[in-house]
């Protein structure tokens, strides 16, 4: 088995959780026509749905290298200088969650930016049904490619009148190892946070080091946040991870939420947990707050 379609944790966390009832579901042609990716499986009726008032929000174009990534914008309406917070998203492509979860975020009062950073494979994943289909493409994302078009991100936030010296970035599911990849490159950030990240990578050259080799490198503190019930990511790895940044005198903190799967935070899926999700969503505004990203 080659890398790219190698299994990774994040994946396994999204394919072995427990089998959901079909009931409190929409059906296909609604989940689609609501913007949401079928790949992760039926999408929930009751989804978490954030309106645009008192924002400027939509899709946009951000300036890579002679190439141009589309992205999704929230910011609010009028604020000139609100602090950025790059959104990183989970293998399914932009589709509605990553949108809502980038209006939250601009709804406390942040320029909130989340870039399709695989646009290069010409394949838009949120319309892509089968996981399977998925890996080659995100899988042969390589890091150092990765980096630099979150690092174009940034700079272009800031052009846009977004405060980049108030740096932040949020991840889930893969975009949650992203976190940590970032928060190990980048100087400017000031804080990240990771729900259900994965920590140890399978070998592919494209991703030089893991999440737990880049430990020593840390740059920014990390809010990790992890299911006990991750069928991918074990919790004695969330706490090797804990050690390996104790031991290099990093900032992070860890919270386990010991009956919650991979993809608690979801609300458009079956993992959807609404009382880890809640928690989890109000301690990421308080790291926010205290590394000074949010006022």
């Amino acid at each position: 088995m080659s890398f790219e379609t190698t299994m990774t944790s994040d994946v396994v966390g999204l394919t072995k959780s427990a089998p959901v009832s079909r009931r409190g579901f929409m059906s296909a042609t609604a989940a689609v026509a609501a913007g949401y990716t079928l790949a992760a499986g039926p999408v929930r009726a009751e989804v978490v749905t954030t309106d645009t008032t008192g924002l400027e929000a939509g899709d946009t174009k951000i300036k890579v290298g002679s190439e141009e990534m589309p992205a999704y914008v929230a910011r609010p309406a009028g604020n000139t200088k609100a602090p950025v917070i790059i959104v990183a998203m989970e293998i399914f492509g932009l589709h509605e969650y990553i949108k809502d979860v980038t209006r939250r975020l601009a709804k406390l009062g942040a320029f909130a930016v989340a870039p399709d950073y695989y646009f290069r494979k010409g394949v838009d994943l949120t319309k892509v049904s089968d996981v399977k289909d998925l890996l080659p493409v995100v899988n042969a994302k390589p890091d150092a490619e990765l980096l630099s078009d979150f690092d174009a991100t940034v700079a272009w936030a800031g052009s846009q009148g977004g405060d980049a010296t108030r740096l932040g970035i949020i991840g889930f599911c893969r975009g949650g190892r992203t976190v940590w990849e970032y928060a190990a490159h980048s100087g400017a950030l000031k804080a990240g946070v990771a729900f259900y990240g994965t920590l140890v990578d399978p070998a592919n050259p494209l991703w030089p080091k893991s999440p737990m080799q880049l430990a020593p490198e840390m740059k920014a503190p990390v809010l990790g946040l992890y299911g006990g019930a991750d069928t991918g990511i074990p919790v004695a790895q969330v706490e090797q991870m804990k050690t390996a940044l104790e031991q290099n005198k990093k900032t992070a903190e860890f919270k386990i939420y010991p009956d919650a799967p991979h993809g608690f935070h979801a609300d458009y899926r079956g993992s959807y947990r609404k009382d880890a999700a809640q928690d989890a969503w109000g301690r990421a505004q308080a790291w926010f707050k205290k590394y000074g990203v949010l006022s």
